[in-house]
């Protein structure tokens, strides 16, 4: 079988938080790790969010 084209990725919270969120990428295209703004909720404001292993 073939393996799938994209991969689940956790995106961390910059701020300490440990809020995080799950997001899909296709590392064939896009092989750098992703760093997304978006909101925390333990923060309560838009913090940056970078990809870390999934565990």
């Amino acid at each position: 079988m073939a393996k799938p084209a994209r991969i689940q990725v956790r995106l961390v919270s910059e701020e300490g938080t440990g809020y995080f969120y799950i997001a899909q990428k296709n590392p064939t295209q896009k092989p750098e790790k992703m760093a997304v703004r978006k909101y925390d909720a333990r923060a309560r404001k838009h913090v940056l969010f970078r990809e870390q292993k999934m565990k």
